[in-house]
Order: structure tokens, then C-alpha cells, then sequence
């Protein structure tokens, strides 16, 4: 939730140069507990600084000091809200927080003729513990009470600002964790830290870097030798089926490589020997494969063959007569 605290801070009572404006400012005087003028609390304990101070190092860019809130107020209506100075800097001192002021002349002009001595800081707040989280702009103001009284009808609401995601998730907590279960799980975390840290270590459960580099060369090499055997036998399992397939006529050697590369996983080796007991025969074997040639039994001499050439016989034919005839 966003607030506009119209504190009682004098500018004429800070630290200053004769004839200018001070360099810094109070904004947030130190808590943990904060009071306004209205009797309204917030909480600015050591989390709230911190968060603070984070988010103003994440925003990259100065913090606006205007004239009675302009950039809250009449900004968003679209009418001019000129700054009167810049925050460059945040400081804590003590526990209250202070800031580095660069003012505008006309600003500095004003401070330093006392036409204005008062500043409101804007901040965002936790709307279950009040805890401040970060600054939003900071307004020069002479009616702290009467401008906050006017100021809180025009003010927007704002969610409670959660942890980060990144945050939540490397401290082991979920989104909704609240700042409380943060502190006590990084305290946590700290403190085992301490303990690993502090623990002898037992040199029985300690081995010298080469020998376990060695071992974990060797379990290396052994789950690849074991990987490639078991490729090596998924393949010759692969050729084995389709072999039978194509000797059962269930596929025609133009589909081979299509179900071999189908068959390098073993589920795809499975719906192929699905696929195989399902599938009706493509052709009758042909019984090729395991026919050897004729053998002539009778060799034929020059001449005889000359004679086939000439006449055009069949050599084979030829023989069989030749030794049917003897």
C-alpha cells in the first residue's frame, strides 16, 4: 500500500551551507516503530531498511523531491508536476533514514528563504505488518497534517508486495511466504552454513582428487561400453526380425530400411513385431535364397562349346544329352 507520511521533518533545522539548501535530508525518522502526525504506525525495523535500500539501488534512477505531492497527485491528471530536487543517495543513520538531495534553484531558493521547511516522504508499505518496503517520491510541504488529511482521499491502494519468485524458490518457500518466514529461513540458512563450516571433516569419508577423478573415468567408460553393447544387440536383434519378415513374405525388401530405422528404439521394435504377426503376406516365398545353382555335371571341351555357340544350345541341355547318350 502506498502512503503520503507528512512527517514533521524541519529542513531548517538540517546540516547546511550559509546560503544554500541542506545536502541531506531526514525521511524517515528511526524505528522500528514510526509514527505520523495523524497517530497512524509503520514498521522501518532492520528488514525495512534493508528492503529500502535495495529497492532503491534496483530502480537505477534518482528519486523525484516535488511541490505538496504533484507527482502523486495531479501527475496521473495529466497536469505538470515539476521536481524541486533529486535523491541520488540513501543513507541510514542511527536507524533513520536520510537522503542526498540535489535541489533545483528555484527549490533551493525556497528552503533556503524558509518558504518551505517541511518534507513528506511517499512510500510503499506491507498492508498485514505495515512494514515500509521502498521509497516513491518525497514532496516539500508547509501543512503536514491538512495536506496528509487532503492527500489520504486521493491516495490508490496498492497489493501487498510479495517476495520475489527467484527468492521464494532459492530460499525453499513459495510465493505467499511472508517477510517473517524469509528472515527465519536465510537465519537458517546461515546457521547451518556455520556448522558445515565449523565440522571437522572425517577423513575416512574423503578420498585424494586423482583416485576419484580415476573412478569416475572408469564409471564413465563402463556406462558407455555398456550403452554401446547394448546398441550392438539391439541392432543384431533388429536384423534378425527382419530378416524372418522378409523370409515370411510380411515385408518386400524396398520397405528394409524404412523398418529398420523404424525399429531403433525398442518400441518401435515392438509395434514392428505386432505389426509383423498381424500383417497378411505381400508375396509367396520365393525360395531363391536357398537355391544353388545347377551344377553341370559333365564338362563340355573346346570344341563342344564352340559347337553350342555356333548351333545356339544351351550348354547345360547339351551335356545332359551328351551324357545321357553315353
Amino acid at each position: 500500500m502506498k502512503t503520503l507520511l507528512a512527517l514533521n521533518t524541519d529542513l531548517s533545522a538540517m546540516p547546511s551551507t550559509e546560503g544554500k539548501a541542506p545536502e541531506w535530508i531526514e525521511l524517515i525518522p528511526s524505528g522500528p516503530n514510526v509514527t505520523g502526525r495523524d497517530g497512524r504506525t509503520w514498521l522501518f525495523d532492520d528488514l525495512a531498511q534493508q528492503l529500502v535500500l535495495a529497492a532503491f539501488v534496483g530502480r537505477g534512477i534518482d528519486m523525484v523531491i516535488d511541490w505538496e505531492h504533484a507527482t502523486e497527485v495531479v501527475a496521473p491528471k495529466g497536469e505538470e508536476a515539476p521536481a524541486s530536487g533529486w535523491i541520488d543517495r540513501l543513507e541510514l543513520r542511527d536507524g533513520a533514514l536520510w537522503g542526498h538531495v540535489t535541489w533545483t534553484p528555484r527549490a533551493e531558493a525556497q528552503v533556503v528563504a524558509r518558504e518551505y521547511r517541511f518534507v513528506s516522504p511517499v512510500f510503499d508499505y506491507d498492508d498485514t505488518y505495515r512494514r515500509i518496503l521502498r521509497m516513491v517520491s518525497v514532496g516539500l510541504t508547509n501543512k503536514p497534517n491538512l495536506v496528509l488529511t487532503a492527500l489520504n482521499h486521493e491516495q490508490s491502494e496498492t497489493q501487498k508486495v510479495p517476495l520475489s519468485l527467484a527468492l521464494a524458490a532459492a530460499l525453499g518457500l513459495d510465493a505467499s511466504a511472508t517477510d517473517e518466514q524469509a528472515v527465519a529461513a536465510v537465519t537458517q540458512l546461515k546457521a547451518t552454513a556455520t556448522a558445515r563450516n565449523s565440522e571437522q571433516p572425517s577423513l575416512d569419508k574423503f578420498v585424494p582428487r586423482g583416485d576419484y577423478d580415476q573412478a569416475v573415468s572408469r564409471a564413465t567408460n563402463a556406462e558407455q561400453a555398456l550403452e554401446t553393447r547394448k546398441a550392438n544387440d539391439h541392432k543384431a536383434v533388429v536384423e534378425t526380425e527382419i530378416a524372418a519378415a522378409l523370409k515370411a513374405g510380411k515385408i518386400t525388401p524396398a520397405t528394409v530400411d524404412y523398418h529398420r530405422a523404424a525399429c531403433s528404439e525398442q518400441a518401435g521394435l515392438d509395434r514392428f513385431r505386432e505389426y509383423v504377426k498381424a500383417a497378411p503376406a505381400v508375396g509367396d516365398p520365393s525360395g531363391l535364397d536357398e537355391r544353388q545353382p545347377e551344377v553341370i555335371a559333365t564338362a563340355l571341351n573346346a570344341e563342344q562349346r564352340a559347337v553350342c555357340a555356333q548351333l545356339g544350345l544351351d550348354p547345360v541341355e547339351f551335356a545332359k544329352n551328351l551324357k545321357s547318350e553315353g
